[in-house]
């Protein structure tokens, strides 16, 4: 007998142990993509690369770490996945390269959100400046100050990074637009 196609896969774990509750509350992902469990940032990279290796997301939207039977809920600071622009291309928040960029958008306090293979994603803060040096109008120039102010007011303007034009997004949109829960509760 095959389960419904909604039906959740389990892990041997969880058909051992069915009845273990799901964790919410514990674990949270900041900004720049760091792990924090109760506000503490993590810092052990054995645990970095467990929590990493095991995030996925569930039918609903909400993001969770598999750890064993349990499901731990991870509270979004923004979006699920934080991108980083290194010297081989963007990675994600967990290391894996940023595949098939889709689109840029640009909210009004000025985040960057880029659209990609593996969902929604902001750019760290510590790569605007780089993206910014990368962004050009419509005649390959450096935009000028007015230009990416207009966008910040939410503006559709000619400014472009990789090719894709920049387009503004409320910050209050991103969620349901991506199809997120950013604040999973019990």
């Amino acid at each position: 007998m095959t389960s419904p196609p909604d039906s959740p896969v389990l892990t041997p774990a969880q058909r051992k142990w069915p009845d273990v509750p799901a964790c919410y509350g514990w674990l949270s992902l900041d900004r720049r993509g760091h792990w924090r469990l109760q506000g503490e940032r993590v810092s052990h990279p054995g645990l970095i690369a467990f929590l990493s290796q095991h995030y996925s997301a569930d039918s609903q939207g909400r993001w969770f770490v598999q750890n064993g039977p349990q499901q731990v809920f991870v509270e979004l600071d923004y979006t699920p996945w934080i991108f980083r622009m290194e010297t081989t291309g963007l990675l994600t928040h967990t290391g894996l390269p940023v595949s098939d960029l889709r689109a840029v958008h640009v909210d009004e306090y000025g985040n960057v959100l880029l659209d990609s293979a593996q969902g929604i994603g902001l750019l760290d803060d510590r790569d605007l400046p780089a993206f910014l040096a990368a962004c050009t109008d419509a005649k390959g120039a450096a935009p000028d100050e007015a230009r990416l102010l207009a966008l910040l007011a939410g503006e559709p303007v000619a400014v472009f990074w990789q090719k894709l034009p920049l387009q503004p997004i409320a910050a209050l949109d991103v969620p349901a637009r991506y199809k997120f829960i950013a604040q999973p509760g019990a």
